[in-house]
């Protein structure tokens, strides 16, 4: 078995660069000191990203595609919750001298199937020697003379809409640690599932250009559960975010997370409202405007008041139903 401290840099780099896709905007990609993208709207939207084992990802439950794709899509979600299209990354890599070759091309592979359907291009980036793997990436994304669409948007009486899904990524994750995937069975098709939405999110990356032309005035993606991230819409917005009941708007999300509720003994409610990592995008929209395919209503923006004050997050027009708004990197939840 080829271990990184068997090769050298040059080989390392030989090994993962066949398996990254170019992509529709990249002129000249890895090889040189640095990659040419094309940038016709003269103007970038760009963001990155970092996963860091044991804090982010667990080599126990994830392989290396599971991490290449997890980084991947979590990068592309910030650009299409600009209302851009993303069209390249550079990924800088740490890596342990004794991890195996193949797990660190398998994370090449998991980067290009999640790039590569959207046409973005894998076009640089570094490799390191270090204790623990990191993988950060930093992405470009085009607007196509769109305007960018900001969190500071919204206003009173838009409707609130969620493209993607909510939920199934915190489920999954409390399905591994509760040891279940780990047993050595097959799980059941509805922990499967949850456990999926979690080693591999699918956010819904061409609903945020579709977003922009339609008209939102405000969108994000919702990495830290729906509460928070809401939370800093009205925050950045001046405004109340209110929710729909429950049962009328997340009906569908709280029943496909109840089996692995009933499993781990978990709260279906808590992980739809604050579970973070499915990368759906929230947008705001006039209420005029017909929502595009992807997108639910889920709620209505409001005006503060004395009963809620701007930045503040209702469910149906009171306090939310659970405890604690959503994941913080440093705070621990």
């Amino acid at each position: 078995m080829t271990r990184v401290q068997d090769l050298d840099e040059e080989a390392l780099l030989g090994a993962l660069t066949p398996a990254l896709p170019l992509g529709r905007r990249t002129l000249i990609g890895p090889g040189d000191d640095a990659a040419l993208v094309e940038a016709p709207d003269g103007r970038l939207v760009v963001s990155t990203d970092v996963l860091v084992e044991g804090h982010h990802f667990r080599r126990a439950w994830s392989s290396g595609y599971d991490v290449g794709w997890r980084a991947a899509v979590q990068n592309l979600a910030d650009v299409a919750a600009m209302g851009a299209l993303p069209t390249a990354v550079v990924v800088a890599l740490v890596v342990p001298a004794d991890l195996e070759v193949e797990w660190l091309v398998d994370l090449a592979r998991g980067l290009a199937a999640a790039c590569g359907p959207h046409g973005v291009g894998v076009v640089g980036g570094d490799l390191s020697a270090g204790e623990q793997i990191v993988c950060a990436i930093s992405v470009n994304g085009d607007l196509a003379g769109l305007r960018p669409v900001l969190r500071s948007g919204a206003r009173p009486g838009d409707v609130v809409a969620l493209a993607g899904v909510v939920g199934r990524s915190a489920a999954g994750l409390a399905v591994l640690e509760s040891g279940l995937a780990g047993s050595g069975e097959s799980l059941p098709a509805g922990l499967a599932d949850v456990v999926g939405a979690y080693l591999r999110p699918d956010p819904p990356i061409t609903a945020g250009p579709e977003a922009a032309r339609a008209g939102a005035t405000a969108m994000i993606d919702l990495s830290d559960g729906l509460l928070r991230d809401a939370g800093r819409v009205a925050a950045a917005s001046g405004v109340v975010v209110d929710l729909a009941p429950l049962e009328r708007a997340f009906e569908p999300d709280v029943l496909a997370v109840a089996a692995a509720a009933d499993a781990v003994e978990g709260d279906p409610v808590a992980w739809v409202l604050t579970g973070g990592e499915d990368h759906g995008l929230l947008a705001t929209f006039p209420p005029d405007v017909p929502l595009p395919a992807d997108f639910r209503p889920i709620g209505r923006v409001r005006e503060p008041d004395d009963r809620a004050s701007a930045g503040a997050v209702l469910v149906d027009g009171r306090s939310a139903p659970v405890t604690g708004l959503g994941w913080d990197h440093f705070a621990g939840s």
